[in-house]
């Protein structure tokens, strides 16, 4: 009876190692949580493109003026969210081209920034002093040659009839040379761009041969010696509908009467 009962005991505590045994050699199983896909969600996962640095480059053409004459700066940019131009210009489109007219030998820098970078560029525009025909006094050449080769115009900005610092150097010029002939008579004729109409461009030009006048007047030219005439926007020098020629055409013109 005892060897019977030590043998069931046996083999109950046999049968419960190995049931031990066999669970203690699985893996516990997990389950990965499976979430349900956003509202536009492909599925797929997508990568957005990474951000790239701004270019810029400027050149200025030409790149060497005399004194009261225009250039033009040209530039291009790529990836850029803002651009600017100093001296007076400001923020400007990516690619693009301005006339400008400085009055001595400028800088320009160019800068252009996104949200990655900021990329710079420059170019310089030398002025030179304008190169003034100084024809001596004689008596073999005439009036009309002295004048053709001494007299220039002066050119104004839009929608003004102040006199410009490189105006006031050509006018500065102009007195000496009319100091030397002082039988010499002119009428300062003044002319406006196409824009704006025809009577306020009259007016305009009035004032703007009045300015003249009355500098030429301070610099010691008499005043019985000048006439003025405006021609509005009746007599245009260049007819392109561009912002060069329209400059061009914003004047003061100085006539041998």
């Amino acid at each position: 009876m005892k060897k019977r009962l030590f043998l069931f005991i046996s083999i109950v505590l046999v049968a419960i190692t190995l049931a031990l045994l066999s669970a203690g050699c699985k893996k516990p199983v997990t389950i990965d949580p499976v979430f349900p896909p956003r509202p536009g969600d492909s599925g797929t996962p997508t990568r957005r493109p990474a951000s790239v640095e701004p270019t810029v480059a400027i050149r200025a053409n030409p790149s060497s003026i005399e004194l009261g004459k225009a250039t033009t700066l040209t530039w291009e940019t790529a990836n850029a969210a803002e651009v600017v131009i100093d001296n007076g210009i400001g923020t400007v489109e990516d690619s693009g081209s301005r006339t400008v007219r400085p009055l001595e030998s400028t800088t320009y820098k160019i800068r252009a920034t996104n949200n990655v970078a900021v990329a710079a560029a420059e170019v310089r525009v030398t002025v030179t002093d304008m190169a003034i025909v100084a024809t001596p006094p004689s008596l073999l050449v005439s009036d009309a040659a002295f004048f053709d080769a001494s007299m220039q115009d002066v050119f104004f900005d839009l929608d003004d009839y102040s006199i410009r610092g490189d105006a006031r150097l050509i006018l500065q010029a102009n007195a000496r040379a009319l100091a030397e002939r002082p039988n010499i008579l002119v009428t300062i004729e003044g002319h406006c761009d196409e824009r704006g109409s025809e009577r306020y461009n009259l007016v305009l030009g009035d004032r703007r041969a009045n300015a003249v006048r009355d500098y030429l007047i301070t610099l010691g030219i008499a005043a019985r010696r000048i006439e003025t005439i405006s021609y509005g926007e009746e007599r245009p020098f260049c007819e392109e509908h561009t912002e060069e020629c329209w400059q061009l055409n914003r004047r003061a013109r100085i006539m041998m009467r």
